[in-house]
């Protein structure tokens, strides 16, 4: 079993930690913050029992104060940081020169392109991209993105460790922001806003059309198996009519941008595209682990 580090021990990190180490391998995680640190294995502990697996694999998981520690031996290191180029970039500066030569250096950004993080390496062979999805211990996919540099037998070296983790990596060949998943959910998510911006119809209804027609196809028909199913000719003759009056806005939604400046960051406030009581956040998250634990029993993971 390999060595894994894990650079951040917040919602990212911890979940990240908690697959590797349920698959047998031994996890080091370093945080600066040490209350984050001091709660890991009681976190982790906790989800394993909620999700009635062996809560003795957090034992595997051992935090760690000082970073050269952290990954002096590591066969692998995933850093789960902010959302900060900069930052980004000096700490896989730090990981290259206390990491061993072949350890793989990965970074689980959300939209940032690993080209940009990784390009002041002189090692970029060994670095590249994996994207998970929260939470990293449901969700099964993690993208692996390649840039230019990237070995090919390194991207093929994680995928073969995330298989064997139980996660379903997806290769990333052209490195680009936002990678596959998000964009794809984010040009959701901007015809979604779009719609109540223009007042077609509130910000309840565009969930319950997604939730309640096409959503309920996704996890077993992907859009282009759609594509595929009803025939090319009439996703071509469709989108002659539809795609020129989708919104093609260039830059953020004005209407998302005013919700954030009134203070409307959803569920964190309270409100945002629509109001959220405590009873409803909750009631939201209980019946979202519910499912994600069905869907991953029903495929036996």
């Amino acid at each position: 079993m390999e060595k894994i580090a894990v650079i951040g021990a917040g919602l990212m990190g911890q979940g990240i930690a908690q697959v590797f180490a349920l698959a047998g391998h031994l996890v080091k995680v370093h945080d600066v913050q040490r209350a984050a640190l001091d709660s890991l294995r009681s976190r982790t502990e906790r989800n394993l029992v909620d999700l009635g697996q062996d809560e003795r694999a957090a034992q595997r998981i051992a935090p760690v104060s000082d970073l050269r520690e952290t990954v002096c031996d590591a066969d692998a290191i995933f850093e789960a940081g902010p959302e900060d180029l900069a930052w980004k970039q000096a700490l896989f500066g730090q990981l290259e020169r206390l990491a061993p030569a072949d350890a793989l250096l990965a970074s689980n950004t959300s939209a940032i392109p690993i080209t940009r993080i990784m390009e002041r390496l002189v090692s970029g062979h060994r670095a590249l991209g994996t994207h998970w999805w929260n939470p990293p211990y449901l969700v099964p996919l993690v993208e692996v993105i390649k840039t230019p540099d990237t070995d090919a037998a390194h991207a093929h070296r994680m995928c073969d460790l995330l298989a064997r983790a139980g996660k379903t990596p997806a290769m990333v060949e052209k490195d680009i922001a936002g990678f596959i998943g998000n964009r794809l959910q984010h040009a959701l998510w901007r015809e979604a806003i779009s719609l109540v911006a223009n007042g077609v119809c509130d910000a309840r209804t565009v969930d319950t059309v997604v939730k309640a027609s096409f959503g309920r196809r996704l996890p077993v028909l992907g859009p282009l198996e759609n594509a595929d199913l009803v025939g090319t000719d009439l996703t071509l003759a469709i989108h002659r009519v539809l795609l020129p009056d989708i919104e093609s806005h260039a830059g953020p939604s004005p209407y998302l941008e005013s919700l954030v400046r009134e203070g409307r960051l959803g569920m964190k406030t309270g409100e945002g595209f629509r109001r959220w009581p405590q009873e409803e956040q909750d009631s939201l998250r209980a019946r979202l682990l519910a499912h994600l634990i069905e869907m991953n029993a029903a495929e036996n993971r």
